[in-house]
């Protein structure tokens, strides 16, 4: 695994998330504030949502599609409840105002 820079940390306003390219595979990036982020693969498992394009609600994030809300720390769905779906969730860090992700 390696630290790939991603994008300076004010570029992607508090409780938002922007998409990146990572070796072929569109990641979702979001600010929870205070300089943590987290990131997972920018598709919902229901019907490849846009994730990056969802509402950020804790440390969730609420797909714009149908509303399925995941947990942007484990991938998991939360809503609707019962599902086992889940999206890949991905090491992030900051390092001189810069996001890195483990990829």
């Amino acid at each position: 695994m390696r630290w790939i820079r991603i994008a300076p940390c004010d570029s992607i306003p508090s409780r938002e998330g922007r998409a990146a390219l990572v070796d072929g595979r569109e990641i979702a990036i979001f600010n929870l504030g205070d300089e943590r982020f987290l990131a997972v693969d920018n598709r919902c498992p229901h019907q490849s949502g846009p994730l990056c394009d969802g509402i950020v609600a804790g440390d969730a994030v609420v797909c714009p599609l149908h509303a399925w809300k995941v947990n942007l720390e484990t991938g998991a769905v939360a809503r609707p409840v019962n599902q086992n779906d889940c999206v890949r969730t991905y090491a992030t860090r900051v390092d001189a105002g810069v996001i890195l992700i483990e990829a």
